[in-house]
């Protein structure tokens, strides 16, 4: 029988090594970009990445996803580090594939998904996150069943345990779909007691927060709501929607972080979430959050973008909240550059997003407190004209 298994206790740090492949739909500058994330995944779970192994193909093996020369590259360096107790593959692995890279390399293998998962298992505080995590393992699981046995009865501890598991290999895929079933029925009565709270709401406007994770999206919301939001410097600090109510001026609007985006999401897990994202799809007003350091904020922009429209939220009238200006004038200039220089590049950067954004920008540090009064004002004037479209026989009871 499946039983879900304890989160793993403080234990000696664990430490992994990093398998990424180029394709010719993703090229080795791009791979790059993706194992530095998983990097930091890894991090945020707890484990240190020490090396990175990467291959060339045509496409990925269908028995060890890498090549058997690349495998046993893989197993000879294992070898010689003993202290390694894992390897995490940037892609998906079927059931099968996990099952012969462990027998192959003799340690515990995972993939991003899976990485994900564990860190959402860890996050989750709710009962509504809780229950989305554990029905997105379970779906992870389900197609994996022929090939996890061994994987997943494992009863250690660590990265990649936590969460639901097999202690039994005669458990079959009825009693996973059945364990599906039952969770989606428990997710489907949250949903509804959180949409009678939301209803209860009355006319407020609606504002979320949304972006890539760690862009600061819970630090902007700790300082425009005055409120103490869980916020630290790891991807998917917080997985819960927290709202707030917010008086700018007389004003008041409800104000939502939600959980962050991020590239290679596993699709069941967005669907698992997407209640949680209802404050998303009712939002009058979005506050896209960009961390302009990032070196691939564009990037991450466009993933925002692209998961707002697939859960109808694109065409929504959005303000983009480009963050941590003090680090990229940190990363970007040295201190022999002149100041009428700096002036430009910072005088052009903000022209162009101005042009993308069709004047819907600001350019804001939360930690430095730079620029806020310029937010706010830019949110009030949003609020503001959005009860004037939809409440204008009241409007200026508002302001």
């Amino acid at each position: 029988m499946i039983e879900k298994k304890k989160t793993a206790s403080p234990q000696q740090e664990q430490k992994t090594v990093l398998v990424g492949v180029i394709t010719k739909g993703q090229p080795e500058v791009r791979l790059h970009e993706y194992l530095d994330e998983l990097a930091f995944l890894a991090s945020t779970a707890g484990v240190t990445a020490v090396k990175r192994f990467i291959q060339k193909l045509e496409h990925p093996d269908s028995r060890t996803f890498v090549g058997k020369g690349k495998l046993e590259e893989i197993k000879n360096y294992l070898q010689r580090h003993r202290e390694i107790d894992m390897v995490v593959f940037d892609d998906e692995l079927t059931g099968s594939q996990i099952q012969n890279i462990e027998k192959e390399l003799g340690v515990k293998t995972i993939d991003r998904s899976d990485l994900i998962l564990d860190i959402f298992a860890t996050r989750a505080k709710t009962a509504q996150a809780k229950t989305q995590v554990e029905l997105a393992q379970y779906q992870y699981i389900l197609p994996r069943l022929k090939g996890m046995w061994k994987h997943l009865e494992r009863q250690g501890g660590g990265v990649g345990t936590r969460g639901p598991g097999e202690t039994e290999i005669e458990t079959d895929r009825r009693i996973v779909k059945n364990k599906i079933s039952l969770l989606r029925k428990r997710l489907a009565e949250i949903d509804k007691q959180a949409f009678t709270q939301r209803k209860d709401r009355g006319e407020f406007i609606r504002v979320s927060l949304v972006g890539y994770t760690n862009v600061g999206k819970s630090t902007l919301m700790n300082l425009l709501s005055k409120s103490d939001v869980f916020a630290e410097n790891k991807l998917f600090a917080t997985l819960d929607t927290t709202t707030r109510k917010v008086v700018f001026e007389q004003t008041p609007f409800l104000l939502s972080d939600t959980v962050g985006f991020i590239r290679k999401l596993p699709h069941h897990l967005v669907e698992s979430f997407k209640s949680t994202l209802d404050e998303v799809r009712e939002a009058d007003i979005l506050l896209h959050v960009v961390d302009i350091s990032h070196p691939q904020y564009e990037d991450q922009l466009q993933v925002v973008h692209k998961t707002l429209a697939e859960l109808d939220a694109g065409e929504k009238p959005t303000i983009t909240i480009f963050n941590k200006m003090d680090k990229y004038e940190a990363q970007a200039f040295d201190q022999w550059l002149e100041e009428d220089v700096k002036k430009e590049i910072i005088d052009d950067l903000k022209q162009r997003w101005q042009n993308e954004t069709r004047g819907n920008c600001v350019f804001v540090s939360a930690i430095e407190k730079t620029n806020i009064d310029v937010l706010r004002q830019t949110i009030l004037n949003n609020v503001r004209d959005m009860y004037r479209i939809r409440y204008p026989y009241k409007a200026e009871f508002f302001y």
